[in-house]
């Protein structure tokens, strides 16, 4: 079985775990997660299945989307609800003070990751040593924040984002700088990521319906499906051996005139998805072979 699964994480189960429960009704398939999700936060977590492992370099440099509800009056260590209470303020209801922050925290900025955090400094992750009552020195990170949205207030002191990000960026962060900017100390109450790359919330999959489903190979999402927007080239059937060899290939019958030197570019030979290559000097050279 080869794919990926389109999973709906649910709140209270880290990245890890929801994993785990996958591969256990598997045949000894390798199975991993293409992008992690914090333990309290749920919605959209690609989990690979097979060889679809092997196309995670490209997938985990894709576009996220999360509706994030922010919660102001108070911070707190881990910058989300699951935490003690560092400091107070008073919030008086002003929205647009919460909306004229947010530009200053749009676009290529640098993000001071939360000490709760699983980066590790020292070898060791940064959250064990919080709760050791120590902290790391963790240096800011070049970050992308496409855009922050208002969407509606929840109640006196909460309100719903929907924010679109590249790779890397810690939404609780991005909740708590919004809160320093807008004069609040503030945390994010509730997370839900609604798209990675090209899996979206609305074809998400509950571990309660792949553990319930008959054919669960129905349930899983093509390999070349989440890097269709790649160029395509075409090889011939009968350099299929080649292909699997991974040796370069100079022939092919056709390459998309988007194809970059040294990008990469689904491979399909015969109309078979073969993989992944790079296209360098006039030839395809196989990063990822998928062909059986």
């Amino acid at each position: 079985m080869n794919g990926f699964l389109n999973l709906l994480k649910p709140p209270g189960m880290t990245s890890s775990d929801a994993v785990v429960a996958v591969r256990r009704t598997l045949a000894g398939e390798k199975t991993g997660h293409a992008g992690t999700l914090d333990p309290e936060a749920a919605g959209v977590l690609p989990i690979m299945i097979g060889k679809a492992a092997r196309l995670f370099d490209v997938l985990a440099d894709k576009e996220k989307e999360y509706i994030a509800e922010i919660c102001m009056g108070c911070a707190t260590d881990t910058q989300d609800a699951q935490g003690t209470v560092t400091h107070t303020g008073a919030w008086k209801g002003d929205w647009q003070a919460l909306r004229d922050a947010m530009p200053a925290l749009t676009g290529e900025s640098l993000q001071t990751p939360p000490q709760y955090s699983a980066l590790k400094v020292g070898g060791k992750p940064a959250y064990r040593l919080a709760r050791g009552g120590e902290t790391a020195q963790l240096a800011p990170r070049p970050v992308r924040v496409d855009a922050i949205e208002f969407l509606e207030a929840t109640g006196p002191d909460t309100a719903l984002l929907r924010i679109a990000c590249g790779r890397g960026v810690y939404v609780r962060t991005l909740c708590h700088d919004l809160g320093a900017r807008a004069g609040c100390p503030a945390h994010m109450r509730f997370l839900l990521r609604t798209r990675t790359g090209a899996f979206c919330l609305e074809d998400a999959v509950t571990l309660e319906e792949w553990m319930a489903a008959e054919d669960r190979s129905a349930l899983l999402t093509p390999l070349d499906a989440p890097i269709r927007h790649l160029p395509r080239a075409d090889v011939a059937a009968r350099f299929a051996g080649a292909c699997r060899n991974g040796a370069a290939m100079q022939s092919f019958e056709a390459l998309d005139k988007g194809a970059r030197e040294g990008g990469p570019v689904r491979v399909y030979c015969g109309g078979v998805f073969a993989g992944l290559a790079r296209w360098r000097e006039g030839a395809l050279r196989f990063q990822a072979m998928l062909m059986d």
